[in-house]
């Protein structure tokens, strides 16, 4: 007969978690609640006066067609790094879980990209592609295509998206390696005697096993190309030329550090909190559906 064990009532689980909840309140709970109650108002610059206007911010913004530009600009920019950023790092997780001999040099030298900060990923693309500098553009002209992201809207929002993706694309390969190594190894070895070859392979049973973690990271990509990208086009381009790489994060910023608009910044910030509460849903609901292969 198995007895039941029971704990007496103490304070260790509350401090234990005070901690978290502590810094949840104070960098997510407080700064949200203030940016929710800034949107609701109008200011002038230097705070003097303060009107509340309730949801005019919103209305101005859902009418204005530099804001549903800018959101345009998002939706691309954000698909275009994950597709591009998990395509790369999928192509050498693939790669990576075929190599024998060096394999954890390989591997780590791959994971290297991801700790550069994401100003000097874009430092470091700018140096690579400036039109008079640069030894990417150096090799445009000599195919006589003449880059210059500077003039070029297109080019610019290329450029962001490149910088931004390969500043991914080592977060991606840990997941997509990992998933990877969790096949187990009698699968790919009942198809290779069957007479499939590697791509038929990863298509018919890597790929469909590793689907949970590919949505994954879907979301988490999409989610880093709203928010954490911010550093990359401040560095690059800084939202020009004429507003062609001004997404959504960095409109906030321009409006509420440069334009000094206030209300309409914070209003902008909280749709985007929405925004990345309802991604952060739809990965809760659906990422953890199991995968059955017959």
């Amino acid at each position: 007969m198995l007895k039941r064990v029971h704990f007496g009532p103490s304070a260790l689980p509350y401090l234990l978690v005070a901690p978290q909840i502590i810094i949840t309140l104070i960098f997510f709970i407080w700064p949200a609640s203030q940016a929710l109650y800034q949107s609701l108002l109008i200011q002038d610059a230097f705070g003097l006066s303060t009107e509340f206007v309730w949801f005019e911010n919103f209305k101005e913004l859902f009418t204005d067609e530099h804001y549903f530009g800018a959101f345009k600009r998002t939706i691309i920019f954000s698909f275009s790094v994950a597709a591009l950023s998990m395509g790369f790092a999928l192509t050498l997780a693939a790669m990576a879980d075929r190599v024998i001999k060096g394999a954890t040099t390989y591997r780590t030298l791959l994971i290297w990209p991801y700790a550069v900060a994401p100003v000097l990923a874009g430092a470091l693309w700018v140096f690579m592609l400036d039109p008079t500098l640069g030894i990417f553009t150096y090799m445009l002209g000599s195919f006589g295509y003449e880059w210059n992201h500077k003039l070029n809207g297109n080019e610019a929002m290329l450029l962001v998206i490149f910088a931004s993706a390969w500043k991914q694309v080592a977060y991606n390969f840990l997941f997509f390696l990992a998933g990877m190594q969790a096949i187990p190894k009698s699968l790919i070895e009942a198809a290779a005697i069957d007479g499939a070859g590697p791509v038929r392979r990863f298509i018919t049973i890597v790929f469909p096993l590793i689907s949970p973690t590919t949505f994954f990271l879907l979301v988490l990509n999409v989610v880093y190309a709203f928010f954490e990208t911010f550093g990359i086009v401040h560095t690059v381009t800084q939202g020009g030329p004429a507003k062609a790489t001004e997404i959504l994060v960095y409109k906030v910023f321009n409006d509420g550090f440069i334009g000094l608009d206030l209300g309409g910044s914070a209003a902008q910030s909280v749709i985007l909190m929405l925004i990345v509460i309802v991604l952060t849903v739809v990965q809760f609901r659906y990422v953890e559906r199991k995968v059955e292969y017959t």
